[in-house]
């Protein structure tokens, strides 16, 4: 599925997190498809299955999966108010990191040829050649 830098200062489980996050946005996981199990995806990774537990907790406060109680855990379709809260928190972190490139001398030019070259990596639709 996907592999886990145990030598990173970033704990295991925000690790767990991101990759699920970026399966589930770039639709690898389709909505209301399973996650694997706790115990399995703690076998596959060899971790302690409290730390896929931890990521999956906060996954699902995040709002990206549900859980069903002696089913598991699924991933949550995406919803009008849960979107609107999170494209806010996105936008501010975008901004953010916008302006930090800037600093570091990037240009507006460099930042668009970023997203294009971003968006055409993720599969992104159609490049729009108009400007």
């Amino acid at each position: 599925m996907f592999e886990l830098d145990i030598r990173s200062r970033k704990p295991i489980y925000e690790q767990l997190v991101e990759k699920l996050k970026e399966l589930i946005i770039t639709e690898v996981l389709k909505t209301d498809e399973q996650l694997p199990s706790v115990r399995l995806l703690a076998q596959q990774l060899t971790i302690n299955p409290n730390t896929i537990q931890k990521a999956y907790r906060e996954l699902e406060v995040q709002g990206y999966i549900y859980s069903i109680k002696g089913k598991g855990s699924f991933v949550s379709p995406a919803s009008d108010g849960f979107n609107t809260e999170k494209l806010l928190k996105v936008k501010k972190d975008i901004m953010k990191l916008v302006s930090e490139a800037m600093y570091l001398g990037v240009t507006a030019d460099e930042l668009i040829t970023m997203i294009k070259e971003i968006n055409l990596a993720i599969g992104g639709g159609i490049e729009n050649d108009q400007n």
